[in-house]
């Protein structure tokens, strides 16, 4: 679709129709997938694949990288900036269309995420002002440890966490489990 260029409904449903006419099929990330039936029509296959935004401090992208790989291959959609971003995209703007759409915000904790300003901080507090509109027993906020730092006392007082440490397997696997059950009880899977 070219790049960064804003694109209006109308075009990008002619875009659409014109792949499905030349017989390719077209995803729509966090929609689903368009297939040309043959007919001169299509089907439609819905992403039900839960979204994972996956927020972080740059210095712990190796391990959070990690995670993406794990969400991943349990079926669900992690979003991570340095996987997802396009060169020349607008990535604040990027950013939090990510969170307001993401079904589960993974807040990666670790001693530097928490003790230094940026871009993290300010996705964990916009994210926190997204669960604020999300229905009362849904989980979206979920506080991850990578290491035995402090949690924010904002976070630690309202949300139970997971940690990845000191064994990041078992860690991952009650995470993957959480958002399976919550996923599974709004219908999501």
């Amino acid at each position: 679709m070219g790049g960064t260029k804003l694109q209006t409904p109308a075009r990008v449903a002619r875009l659409v129709a014109r792949c499905l006419a030349e017989g390719r099929r077209v995803e729509i990330e966090r929609l689903g997938v368009f297939r040309p039936d043959g007919e001169g029509g299509f089907h439609f296959q819905p992403n039900k694949k839960p979204g994972v935004f996956l927020a972080y401090a740059a210095e712990d992208g190796a391990q959070v990288e990690g995670l993406f790989i794990a969400l991943e291959k349990a079926g669900f959609q992690p979003w991570m900036d340095r996987r997802k971003l396009l060169p020349g995209q607008n990535w604040p703007r990027a950013i939090e269309g990510a969170i307001e759409t993401a079904d589960f915000f993974i807040a990666c904790l670790s001693q530097r995420a928490v003790s230094k300003r940026g871009t993290f901080q300010s996705e964990v507090r916009y994210a926190l002002e997204c669960a604020r509109s999300a229905p009362l027993d849904d989980i979206y906020f979920i506080p991850v440890r990578l290491d035995d730092c402090k949690v924010p006392p904002q976070i630690e007082k309202q949300m139970q966490y997971v940690d990845l440490f000191p064994d990041t397997a078992a860690g991952t696997k009650r995470l993957v489990q959480l958002i399976r059950k919550e996923a599974r009880r709004r219908g999501q899977t």
